[in-house]
C-alpha cells in the first residue's frame, strides 16, 4: 500500500525530472498548464489505485477459511 509520505517523494522527483528535461529540451509544446493537469491526474490515479488496494485487502483479510 501506497504511504502518504512515499506518494508525495515520488510526485517531487517526477516534477523535478519534468523540469529537469524542459530547461535541457524546451516544453515541446507542452503548456504548464498540461503539465501540471497530467501530474494531477497521475497523482489522482495513483491514489485510488491504494485505496481499492486497501479495500480489496481488507476485504481478503476478512474471509474466514475455518482454519
Amino acid at each position: 500500500m501506497f504511504q502518504l509520505d512515499t506518494l508525495a517523494h515520488r510526485v517531487r522527483a517526477h516534477l523535478a525530472e519534468v523540469r529537469r528535461h524542459i530547461r535541457e529540451h524546451g516544453d515541446g509544446g507542452y503548456t504548464t498548464e498540461t503539465i501540471v493537469v497530467t501530474a494531477l491526474l497521475a497523482v489522482l490515479a495513483l491514489s485510488v489505485v491504494g485505496i481499492i488496494a486497501a479495500k480489496v485487502l481488507g476485504k481478503a483479510n476478512g474471509i474466514d477459511l475455518g482454519g
